[in-house]
C-alpha cells in the first residue's frame, strides 16, 4: 500500500466539514453521497441507499450482493453529536500530531479507514470474501431507525467488525455495556396548597418515590445501574404539581437482569405510590450488552495475531458505552469493535485523531482481512 497521509487527510476534511448531527437529514446525505462516490469509483461494489425514517439515508455496500451470507459485516456511523454550526466554528484542523474537528475520530475517520483498506486489499482475497459494509445515520442516540436494517444484515454474518475509533492508549473493544433510557412522565392533580392540599395530587411525590425505586435496583456488583439524570416539574410552590418528568439513565453487562429492570419499571405503571397519579413510561433508546463468546474469542486471537505481525500493540477494553456492535453480538454473532484509528476526546471540543496511528490501523483491518479469507 502506497499511503499518503496528506491525501487521506485532504480526504477525510470535507467528511468533518460538515453539519450531520443526527437527523440532521441534509448533512448525513452529503456525508453518505460523499461514501457512496468512494465505492462507485472502485469496480465491483453494490451500494444499496436505506431509508432510515427520520434519520435519513444509510448505506450498504456489498461486492457479492447476491450471496446468501456474508464473510464480513463491518459497520460505521455517518452522524456526530454536535449541533448545526460547529463545523463552521471549528473546522478540521491539525498539528504534528494530530487532528481536530467534529467526528474526527467518531468516525469519520473509522469510515475512510475502511475505504483505504478495501481499495488496497488484493483482489483474490475480496473474490474469496464476501464483504458488506453498512454506515448508519443515527448511532449516536442509539440506532432507533436502523437497528432493524443492522440486525437483519447481521443475521447473515459470520463475524462483525466496527470501526469506532480505537482507545487513546492503542485498545479495541471486546465487550460494552448495554444500555437503555426512559422518560417518566407523571400526571396528578393541581390544588392550592394552602387552601386545598388534600384536593391534590402531586406528581413530583410519586416521581420521587419513583427515584428512590431506581436507585434502589442499582446492582454495582454485576454492573447494572439506573441514573436518574433530568428532572423537572411543578409550576409553584404553593401548587400541588400536576406534572413532574424525570429521564433515567439504564447500564448493564447481563441482559436477563436488564430485563427484569425493565419488567419492574413497567410493572410499576399499574401501582402508582401516590393514588390517583398517572405515569407513562416510553423506552427512548435501547442496545443489549455485548458480551464476547467462544467465538469472539477466536476473532480476537486472529486480530492479536495480525497485530504482532505489524508490531502494533493492541490491548482489550471493556466499555461502558455502547454502539452498533451491542445490536449484532446479542446475536450471536462474533462482534469485535474499535477497529478504527486512535482517538479521544469523543463527544466534545477535544476530540483528536492521532496521525501516525491511521496508516498502521489501515493495514491492521487489512490483515484481519486477509485471515478471514483463509
Amino acid at each position: 500500500m502506497n499511503f499518503s497521509l496528506n491525501d487521506y487527510l485532504e480526504e477525510l476534511r470535507p467528511l468533518i466539514d460538515v453539519d450531520c448531527g443526527t437527523y440532521t437529514v441534509e448533512g448525513i446525505e452529503v456525508i453518505a453521497n460523499q461514501m457512496a462516490a468512494k465505492y462507485e469509483a472502485m469496480s465491483d461494489w453494490s451500494i444499496k441507499r436505506i431509508d432510515c425514517g427520520k434519520a435519513g439515508v444509510g448505506l450498504e455496500v456489498r461486492n457479492k450482493p447476491d450471496a446468501e451470507h456474508i464473510d464480513v459485516m463491518m459497520i460505521g456511523h455517518m452522524d456526530t453529536v454536535f449541533p448545526v454550526g460547529t463545523a463552521a466554528e471549528r473546522p478540521m484542523s491539525m498539528d504534528a500530531e494530530k487532528a481536530y474537528g467534529p467526528g474526527v475520530s467518531d468516525m469519520k475517520s473509522g469510515l475512510l479507514n475502511v475505504v483505504y483498506a478495501l481499495r488496497n486489499l488484493d483482489q483474490a482475497v475480496l473474490d474469496k470474501l464476501s464483504i458488506c459494509v453498512c454506515m448508519n445515520p443515527d448511532e449516536e442516540t442509539g440506532s432507533l431507525d436502523s437497528v432493524d436494517w443492522i440486525q437483519e444484515t447481521a443475521k447473515k454474518a459470520k463475524n462483525v467488525l466496527v470501526a469506532e475509533a480505537a482507545r487513546a492508549d492503542g485498545g479495541l473493544v471486546k465487550a460494552r455495556k448495554g444500555m437503555a433510557r426512559y422518560k417518566m412522565t407523571f400526571n396528578g392533580k393541581a390544588a392550592h396548597a394552602g387552601n386545598e392540599p388534600e384536593n391534590g395530587r402531586s406528581a413530583i411525590t410519586e416521581m420521587a418515590n419513583w427515584i428512590l425505586a431506581a436507585n434502589a435496583m442499582t446492582n454495582f456488583e454485576s454492573g447494572t445501574t439506573l441514573n436518574v439524570g433530568v428532572v423537572s416539574g411543578g409550576a409553584g410552590a404553593n401548587i400541588v404539581p400536576d406534572l413532574a418528568t424525570a429521564i433515567v439513565d439504564v447500564r448493564f453487562w447481563d441482559n436477563a437482569e436488564y430485563d427484569q429492570v425493565d419488567t419492574t419499571l413497567n410493572g410499576m405503571i399499574t401501582t402508582p405510590f401516590v393514588d390517583g397519579v398517572s405515569i407513562t413510561l416510553e423506552r427512548e433508546a435501547y442496545k443489549p450488552s455485548m458480551v464476547p463468546s467462544d467465538l469472539t474469542v477466536s476473532l480476537m486471537a486472529m486480530i492479536e495475531e495480525s497485530a504482532q505481525e505489524l508490531n502494533i500493540d493492541i490491548n482489550w477494553k471493556e466499555a461502558g458505552g455502547g454502539s452498533d456492535a451491542n445490536n449484532t453480538a446479542i446475536l450471536g454473532v462474533p462482534t469485535l469493535d474499535g477497529l478504527g484509528p486512535i482517538g479521544a476526546g469523543f463527544h466534545s471540543a477535544d476530540e483528536y485523531l492521532l496521525l501516525e496511528s491511521i496508516e498502521p490501523r489501515i493495514k491492521l483491518l487489512m490483515s484481519v482481512l486477509t485471515k478471514l479469507a483463509k
